[in-house]
């Protein structure tokens, strides 16, 4: 990931990343291979085939990836929620 902030806020603060549900999962892979920022990594031995490896590397509000999931297995945190939370830590910052 080229960007360790968003909007003025360190990136490692702003809890946002994709969620897998693994009851709805069927290891297709295409979220992780539409993901450029390797968000996503790929198990041989694990329990899943897939886990959200890197969720700092996601691009804050995007869900592309979740867009790529016809089972509609990945979902992201409350948006309106998210941009409270950075308004806020913008806030205290200043």
């Amino acid at each position: 990931m080229s960007d360790t902030t968003f909007m003025g806020v360190e990136r490692k603060r702003i809890d946002w990343s994709p969620r897998i549900d693994y009851s709805k999962c069927n290891d297709c892979m295409d979220c992780f291979d539409f993901c450029p920022h390797q968000v996503f990594e790929k198990q041989e031995n694990g329990v899943h085939k897939l886990v959200v490896k890197n969720p700092d590397n996601c691009v804050v509000f995007c869900r592309a990836c979740g867009k790529t999931c016809g089972l509609d297995a990945i979902s992201f945190p409350d948006k309106p929620a998210t941009t409270k939370l950075i308004k806020a830590i913008r806030k205290e910052g200043k």
